[in-house]
């Protein structure tokens, strides 16, 4: 599903307007993207936590050329599954 199909769904599902139905799905992933910019974590109950993670700098290889490079430590989004979401997948 991307970005129009879930604005479709939230429209058909809530009845409301497409266009409503955008500025809810784009405030939602600013409020998440915002949250997590600030080192916190978001968590909704039955669906699941979104969380920064940490990955440590590393080294690695260039494809092309297969000269060793670093790669630098870095901030990442890291989603955990709910356990209702996970009961509702099996």
């Amino acid at each position: 599903m991307n970005k129009t199909e879930m604005i479709d769904h939230i429209a058909r599902q809530a009845d409301i307007s497409k266009a409503a139905a955008g500025r809810a799905l784009d405030a939602f992933v600013g409020a998440i993207r915002t949250t997590l910019k600030k080192g916190g974590t978001v968590t909704l109950v039955g669906f699941g936590t979104f969380a920064v993670g940490k990955r440590v700098a590393r080294s690695g290889r260039n494809p092309r050329t297969g000269e060793a490079i670093r790669i630098r430590a870095a901030k990442v989004p890291k989603f955990r599954p709910g356990k209702a979401l996970k009961d509702s997948i099996n």
